[in-house]
C-alpha cells in the first residue's frame, strides 16, 4: 500500500461535457476528497496539471480499455456473409465482465458489441493526451498497493457500489427520484467519510460528477489491497480487467 497516493476518478465519456473528475488522496484508513466535477473544457490538460505534482498517481477509469480477445481472433479471418460459430457472450464479453457478473451480479456493458465501444476509445484517448501532455508513461497497474508514478486502472462504479453493500440501481438520471438515491447514499457515508456539504451537492446534483467520486472509492480499494485480480492474467494483459472488491456481506449474488 502507497503511503498516500494521489488518486484521480475519471467518469469517462465520448463528449468531454459529460466527463465527471473525482480527485482525491487515499491512505490507510481514510479517503479525503479534493474536488469533483463535470463538463471540464479541457479533461487531459486538467488530469495532467494533478499528475505534474510531487507523489505518485493513480487514475481509475470507468470505461473499458481493452476488447474481447476472441472477438479480435474471430474477427482477422472472417470474410462478409461467412458464419461465425462462437456464442454472442463469448465472442463480445471480456473474461473481467463474466467474473464481475458472477461476483456481484452486475453485468457491464459489452464493449465488443455496445455504443461504450466509442467511450473506451475516447478513453484511451484522454490517456494518450495526459501523456504527451506530461511526458510521462502511463503504467496499466496489475498488482494491488503497487503503482508506478503514473499508473492507471479499469474500473466499473456500479459494481463498486455493489461491493460496498449499496444499490446500484435508481441512482443514474437527472430527475429528484435519481439525485434523491445519490443523496441518501451519500448520507450513508458511501465510503467518504470527509466529504463535505459543496462536494456532496455537486454529486447530488450530477450522476456523471458521483461516478467520478465512487470511481475514488475503487481506487481505494486497489490501493489498499482488497479488490480482486485476475483468474488469467495473460488474457487480463489483453482484454483489461475491472477491479473492484468483493461483496461487503461476502455474499455472490
Amino acid at each position: 500500500m502507497i503511503g498516500q497516493a494521489k488518486i484521480v476518478g475519471v467518469d469517462c465519456a465520448v463528449d468531454p461535457k459529460n466527463i465527471g473528475i473525482a480527485v482525491g488522496a487515499v491512505s490507510a484508513d481514510t479517503i479525503i476528497v479534493e474536488s469533483v466535477q463535470h463538463g471540464v473544457p479541457d479533461p487531459a490538460r486538467f488530469i495532467a496539471d494533478i499528475v505534474n505534482m510531487d507523489g505518485p498517481v493513480l487514475l481509475a477509469l470507468d470505461a473499458p480499455l481493452g476488447w474481447p480477445a476472441s472477438m479480435g481472433e474471430a474477427l482477422q479471418a472472417h470474410r462478409a456473409g461467412e458464419s461465425i460459430q462462437i456464442c454472442p457472450n463469448t465472442l463480445f464479453r471480456r473474461d473481467t465482465d463474466r467474473f464481475v457478473k458472477k461476483m456481484l451480479g452486475k453485468q457491464s456493458l459489452d464493449v465488443g458489441a455496445d455504443r461504450i465501444a466509442r467511450t473506451a476509445l475516447a478513453a484511451l484517448k484522454l490517456l494518450n493526451e495526459i501523456s504527451e501532455l506530461t511526458g510521462k508513461r502511463i503504467s496499466m497497474a496489475w498488482r494491488e498497493g503497487q503503482i508506478e508514478s503514473l499508473s492507471c486502472i479499469e474500473v466499473y462504479p456500479a459494481a463498486t457500489l455493489e461491493a460496498h453493500g449499496l444499490s446500484s440501481r435508481g441512482y443514474k438520471g437527472k430527475k429528484p427520484e435519481h439525485r434523491a438515491a445519490r443523496k441518501e447514499m451519500m448520507s450513508g457515508g458511501c465510503g467518504f467519510p470527509n466529504l463535505g456539504h459543496e462536494l456532496m451537492s455537486v454529486m447530488e446534483a450530477n450522476d456523471d460528477a458521483f461516478d467520478a467520486g465512487v470511481c475514488l472509492l475503487a481506487a481505494a480499494d486497489f490501493l489498499r489491497g482488497s479488490a480482486m485480480g485476475p483468474e488469467d492474467m495473460e488474457t487480463a494483459l489483453k482484454e483489461g480487467w475491472i477491479w473492484v472488491r468483493a461483496r461487503t456481506d461476502n455474499e455472490r449474488p
